[in-house]
Parts: C-alpha cells; structure tokens; sequence
C-alpha cells in the first residue's frame, strides 16, 4: 500500500523549504487527507473551523494495529495517566500493552514558517519508511500532530510573501497581526482559553490523550544559534513533579545527539528560555504531568535566503544568566555554525531531525516513559494529599457569580476533578454553603491546580538579577493566578475536606429568570459583567435601559449603584436573556424614586497601526466582541481625515508607546524592517489634532497602560506618570496582580467591589500636580499605602503606594481616561473588565 503514497515534492511541485516557495495551508491540508487515502498508517480529523473558517487538523501516525485499536489504547493511556485506584500490579499489565503518546504541534507563530513546511515530509517518511527504526516507532508510539496551530496566519503569511516575491520588499513582515485577536500572543492562551485553537489543542492534551510528551516547533531571532532545543534555562518554576525536567533534559539530550549525529551545527541546549515562563502549552503541559518543550530554529526572511556573517552571529543578551552569553564553543552549544547562507530548507530539515529524535526516543524507552507516568501522576497525588493546602473552595455566590461560573468551566478544560457541594459543610472553622466548590489537591493534576490558583512569587534571587542589581525581566507574565486576574475569591482549606460533594463536569450556566411580574420594569445586576452583555443586546432591540445612580432596596434585594432598568414591555427579550446568560431580572412594583439615568450606549472606535500590528489592540478587539458591544476599526488615515465625533462617542488607544502610535522616531525602524511605504504607520501631528479636537468636542479617549504617555505627552495634562524613565532597580512589576482602592461611587466604577485587583505590566503610575483645576481630574482607582502585591513581583512599592492607577481627566468638553494598568489584558482580566465597559456605555 505505500507504494502508492504520493511523495510531498511530486505532490506540491517542489521540495518544502525550497527557497522563495511556501506550501500553502489549503494545499497541504489537500496533501494530508490524500495520505489518509493512500495509507492506513495515518488517521486525520478535522477539529472543526479555525478562527476565521479554516480547517484546524489533528494527525494519528502509527501502526495499522495500533490505529485498530485506538480506543483501546487511549483508554489504557488515561488509566495510566490517572492510576487512582488501581493497583501497582495492573498499572504494569497497563504499561506492559500501552503505547508512549508523542504530540507535536506546528505553525503556531505564523511567520515562523518552517515546522508547518516540515510536516508533510515528517508524516511521509514515518508512513514509508521500513527501517527498523521506523518500524519501531510506529509499533510503540501513537505520533499526534497538529500540522498547523494558527491556518488563519499561515494562509496571511503565504500570501503576503508571494505578492512581495521579487520587490524590494520581499521576504518582509506582515504588517498586522497573524491571527485575527492574538497574533503572537496566541501561545498565551493555554490556561484561558479564548480562541478556538486554544480550545483544540486542550481537548487533544488535556482531556482525550495525555501524552506523555509535547513539542512545539518554533522559529527565534537571526543571529544566533542555529537552533534551541531542551532543556530550560533558569529559573525554575513550582509546582511540575521533578521527573518533568529530567525527562525535558533526557528529551533535549536525545534530539541534540541525533542532531550532532546528522552533522547539524549551532544546535543550543538547557539555554535562552526559561522555565518560568508564560502559560502557552509547552509550558502549561510540565503541571499536566506532560514533559513540554519547544524547538527554535534560526529564523530567515520567511522562505527568502539570508547571508550572515560569521563576526554577527552572537550570543544573547544578559546571556549569562540564559547561559548564552557569547557565541563560542560551550558544553550546552559545543559546534557553533560558522556563518554563511541561512535557509528555509536548513530549518525544514534540522526540525524534521528534531521531531523524528524525539519519536525515536519515545519507542526505545516505552516501558520507561510510560511508568514516569504513573509515577508523576501518583507522586503529584502523594503530594497533593499531604500539603498544608488539601483544597480549594470556591463560593457561587460571590461579586460577580456567572464569572465564578466562567472560572470553573476554564478549570474544568484543564481536565480538574471538581466537586459541588450538595449541602452546607465545614472547613477551616467556617461553614460553607451547599453549590460551594471544592478543587481538592489530592488529583494527579495538583500542580496545574497550584498553578493556576496558589498565590504565586516571583523569585528574587540569582537568577533574575544582574550582577549590579538590576532586575532581570521574566520571559512574560511574573504569574498567571487565573482566580485573581478574574476576580474570583478562591479559599484554601487545611487537609481533607469533608461533606456532601457531587463532581462537576461540566458547568452550566446559572439559571437566570424573571422574578415576579412588572408593569414598570425590571432590574438587572451591574455588578456583573454579563449585564453589559444583556444591554447590548437590549439596545440592538431598540430597547432604551436606565441605569440606577444610587444603590436600592428592592423587596428583599439589595441593589448597588450601577443597577440597569429594563423596561417592562421588554420582557419577552429579558427572558431569553435569562435564558442564555443566567441572569436575573427582578420586577419592579412602582416607578423609580432613586435617582437614573438613560444607558446609553457609545459609539467606539479603536486605533489600529500596522507595524506588525498590535496584540493589545487585537484582544481588546476579541473582548468587545464577546461581550456584544459594537465598534469600529479606525486606521491611520481615519484618524487623520478628523471630524471624529461625527462617527464616534469614545476612542481606545490600545497599550502602545508614543512613538509608534505618532509614528515618531520610528522611521529608520521601519526602514531597516523593509516595510512598504503604505503601513509604515503614525497618525502623525494631523492625527494628534483631530483627536484632541474630538475630546475638546465632547469625546473620550480611553489610553490604556503605556499609551497614557501619549494622552498626557500631547494633551498636556496636568497629570505625571510618576514611573516614566524610572530605573528598574527603583520599581520593577513584571506582569503582576496588585492590590487596588475603587472609587465605587463614581460612574466609571459602577459594579466594582471597593478593593480588587489589578493585572499591572510595563504601565504607568500618576500624581495630579497642582493647578488651580484640580477638581477637574478625579482619581477612580488608587493604590493603598501598603502590602500592594499579591502576586508575581514588585520592587520599589513604596513608589506607587497611595499613588493613583486611573484618572479620568476633563479636557475642554470631554475627557481623557487613563488606565495605568491592563483592564481588559489579552481578553482574560475578567475582575477589571467593567472598569472599560463603563466607559462605553454611560
């Protein structure tokens, strides 16, 4: 039968890597159901559509028996993965008939080109290969593949590149981003789950296979190593079982063997990428009990050449704590690449050689990996059953409790055991409610659980500081505490918890109804978020809502300032509401008598640049969407044309600095990035005018994180961002939850708790300076005078103590909102979205 599968050069019309030529992903998707065809080596399933419609693939490679039996296998794999109850003996008949699961994961990054290249030539030499090597994999490993993480980039990318093909500008970056929301930022997403490739690749790892390895390919800088594979570098983070890092290093050690092996030079080891680093999958999988690891291949100017001299290849910055510090020979980097012409072809290859070494050492130790397994997973029990912390208690009834709802079902994609309570219990001396969660530690899965939920530290040691002292930056985020970004109360409780206790799998939504009946109207909760979901709604009805501006009391019910007013006649719709969102209307017996207002809802736009785009932007752009809320995309040229408040009520300037949202100072950037005259980007000085025209006509800018720079640098507000230009020594706050005061009174705060916290990265800090116009900006959220960190890192507190983290400033007829920190970061800082939403509807 394999003599009939068509090889990928015959296929395509050319080899993969050839120089200037990119398969496209609709052609090799063509290629992969064709192998299906030709070979029963090789199963394909279509997950379903991507973000923007295209086919998101998983790929089985293995043995035609092992494929027959497939259900089977996977079953005795989840066992393995999972051995409570069973004993030593049947986890051995387990191992004895099981199959080491491998899943490698390609394409991901759009621009970095090269893995999805290598795909189709890696499943074609497994599928015909007969060697006893081969054959060996194919009998003992179950080979996953996602030969494309990102289809929507891959065809922008491919694209992009064959329009440039012999110009100037050939080989040259997007000018957007490469996924429609998230663009690079798509392998943040791994614990929150808000794209649907996210989504995919959980399910694949994290409910239906547990593999026992993950590899994401990838593509780095130009003028480096010719290629990274495991292990990490420092430092380390907490909470994986110890055998993951050693099996990450035996991988790392066993792919750069069969690299020297193959004469492939430049290959890095244990170098650049830290373990602690952000939760994208390769990382998320270590507290799965998945040893994940990437490879990172040099990067070329995507399928077009590039010469480089051997005096500008060079080690990494502050290489010596990424044991990188030069580019010579060391033991983690022992036969540097000398220089010369760097190509597609060269990445093609040497990841091929990557992801084969790893299968091959996936089938020489089968019974070894597939017994760390079971080890990890009991050891993580073990550990988990005698920690200080025995669970996690999670109330329904909380702020925001459709929220609560939203966090349990994140948790639960993760593949958590999570149980209800049936009815009141105790723990820590406090009685609990019954619909109370209960996350207990004692589950193979307890380091995920930490992860995501622990209150979590930064360290603050060697390895994060330079010899002078300086703070060494982490790799992203300093933590990733879901709970907290989404302003979820989460308990710990000491030992076992005991009760009534059912398992949740899966989450509904609270049941939402209409109590009572109302010729008047109906309130709904502006505490949470999903309201402003229900007004949105209301209002592309033609429904016209109130909004209550002093808290009320409704038979029983207490209702806080912020409180929307249905009217009665909009009950049908409120009850369908009800329906799919889970939230309450409570009917009103006689006409309000507290003060309201008409919600009103604000025409939005959003900057966008180019300059390879803006994931801020992008994310803002995701969550407006989810939450309903119309807006508008303005360009450069938008911007420009002025006149702004004849389409819109509010402008948000993403997180940016100054200079690339002016195009400022940016000119020999964009020259040197080789971009097209047509996106190299700034709204120039005609921009600055038109919108500080549209504020002193009434308008809102809302400037988030760093692009209050820009508000206050070109209004000249009588406000100062107390952080710019300070030294990291002096403050430092690398992607951290803090502690903040909320003005709940004022309408921009309507729905806050009193204290909450903030996700504060890269942003600003400010002081209202004197003037005789003080009462002109008024402070919404501020910082208390101490213990401001709850987790991730913080040099320097008393820099911020008391000092404020949003302004709302009165310019001419308008005002200018200063968020200095991320309200709305990456779609996943549910406990400060409302902050933004209350700027949109007033």
């Amino acid at each position: 039968m394999n003599e009939q599968v068509t090889v990928p050069e015959a296929f395509f019309g050319f080899q993969l890597g050839t120089d200037r030529k990119i398969a496209r992903w609709d052609k090799i998707v063509d290629y992969f159901w064709q192998l299906a065809k030709q070979s029963d080596k090789i199963q394909v399933i279509d997950m379903g559509p991507s973000t923007e419609g295209h086919p998101f693939l998983l790929v089985i490679i293995s043995s035609p028996a092992n494929l027959a039996n497939l259900a089977h296998l996977q079953e005795i794999n989840a066992q393995i993965s999972d051995p409570r109850g069973l004993s030593e003996e049947a986890i051995k008949q387990l191992v004895s008939e099981g199959k080491t699961v491998i899943y490698q994961s390609m394409g991901l990054h759009a621009t970095e080109i090269g893995s999805t290249q290598m795909a189709p030539e890696l499943a074609y030499d497994l599928i015909t290969r007969d060697d006893e090597e081969t054959q060996r994999i194919l009998d003992d490993v179950i080979c996953l593949f996602t030969p494309c993480f990102n289809p929507d980039g891959q065809l922008m990318v491919t694209d992009w590149y064959n329009q440039y093909i012999d110009t100037e500008y050939e080989g040259c970056t997007l000018p957007w981003l490469y996924h429609k929301y998230a663009g690079h930022d798509n392998n943040r997403d791994a614990f929150m789950l808000n794209l649907v490739e996210s989504r995919y690749v959980a399910q694949i790892m994290f409910q239906e296979w547990h593999p026992q390895v993950y590899q994401d390919h990838h593509e780095m800088g130009t003028y480096g190593a010719r290629l990274y594979v495991a292990p990490y570098c420092e430092p380390i983070h907490p909470h994986a079982d110890p055998l993951i890092w050693r099996e990450i290093s035996w991988c790392g050690a066993h792919m750069a063997y069969k690299l020297e092996e193959a004469g492939v030079t430049g290959v890095l080891n244990a170098a650049m990428f830290p373990a602690w680093s952000h939760l994208g999958f390769h990382w998320m999988g270590n507290y799965h009990n998945i040893a994940s690891l990437l490879t990172e291949s040099a990067h070329t100017q995507l399928a077009t050449p590039i010469y480089i001299h051997k005096g500008q290849l060079q080690g990494q910055a502050d290489g010596t704590r990424r044991a990188f510090p030069h580019y010579k020979a060391q033991t983690n980097f022992p036969h540097p690449w000398p220089g010369g012409w760097w190509r597609l072809r060269d990445i093609v290859e040497q990841q091929r050689i990557s992801a084969w070494g790893l299968l091959d050492l996936a089938a020489r130790h089968r019974d070894t990996i597939l017994w760390n397994a079971y080890l990890k997973a009991k050891q993580q029990t073990a550990r988990g059953a005698a920690g200080k912390t025995g669970a996690y208690l999670i109330r329904s009834a909380q702020h925001d409790p459709l929220t609560v709802v939203k966090l349990i079902n994140k948790l639960l994609a993760q593949g958590m055991d999570i149980q209800k309570a049936t009815q009141d219990f105790t723990a820590n001396g406090l009685t609990y409610p019954a619909g109370t969660y209960c996350i207990p530690l004692n589950q193979p899965k307890m380091g995920v659980i930490k992860t995501l939920l622990e209150r979590t530290f930064f360290p603050d040691d060697a390895w994060t500081r330079s010899p002078d002292g300086t703070p060494v930056r982490p790799y992203d985020t300093a933590t990733d505490t879901i709970a907290e970004i989404m302003g979820v109360d989460v308990e710990s409780a000491s030992g076992s918890v005991e009760g009534s206790f059912e398992a949740v799998t899966t989450s509904d939504p609270l049941t939402g109804q209409l109590v009572g009946a109302s010729a008047v109207g109906y309130l709904f909760d502006g505490r949470l978020n999903d309201s402003f979901s229900a007004v949105n709604r209301l209002v592309a009805k033609g429904v016209q809502v109130r909004r209550l501006d002093q808290a009320i009391t409704v038979g029983d019910q207490w209702f806080t300032a912020g409180t929307f007013v249905a009217p009665a006649e909009s009950a049908d719709e409120l009850q369908a509401i009800a329906r799919d969102s889970g939230i309450t209307f409570y009917a009103l017996q006689r006409e309000l008598e507290a003060e309201h207002h008409p919600a009103k809802q604000q025409r939005i736009g959003i900057y966008q640049r180019y300059w390879g785009g803006n994931m801020d932007e992008g994310w803002t752009r995701l969550l407006l969407e989810q939450f309903g809320f119309p807006y508008q995309t303005l360009k450069d040229d938008d911007i420009k044309a002025g006149n702004l408040n004849q389409h819109m009520d509010v402008l948000i300037l993403p997180h940016d600095s100054t200079d690339l949202i002016t195009g400022e100072e940016i000119e020999e950037r964009l020259k040197e990035a080789n971009v097209p005259p047509e996106y190299r980007s700034g709204i120039g000085e005609e921009g600055i005018k038109a919108i500080k025209q549209f504020v002193e006509d009434g308008g809102t800018l809302v400037a988030l994180n760093q692009a209050c720079d820009f508000a206050i640098e070109k209004f000249d507000l009588r406000i100062r961002n107390i952080l710019k230009d300070k030294p990291s020594k002096a403050f430092f706050c690398p992607g951290s939850t803090l502690k903040a005061q909320i003005d709940t009174d004022h309408p921009l705060a309507y729905g806050m708790p009193e204290e909450a916290l903030i996700c504060f990265w890269s942003g600003p800090a400010f002081e209202v300076l004197p003037s005789a116009f003080n009462d002109r900006d008024t402070i919404i959220v501020q910082y208390p005078e101490k213990d401001i960190l709850q987790s991730g890192g913080l040099v320097g507190e008393d820099q911020i103590a008391e000092k404020a983290a949003m302004i709302s400033a009165q310019y001419g007829a308008g005002r200018v909102i200063l968020f200095g920190f991320r309200p709305q970061h990456r779609a996943q800082t549910h406990g400060t979205f409302k902050l933004l939403f209350n700027a949109l509807i007033v």
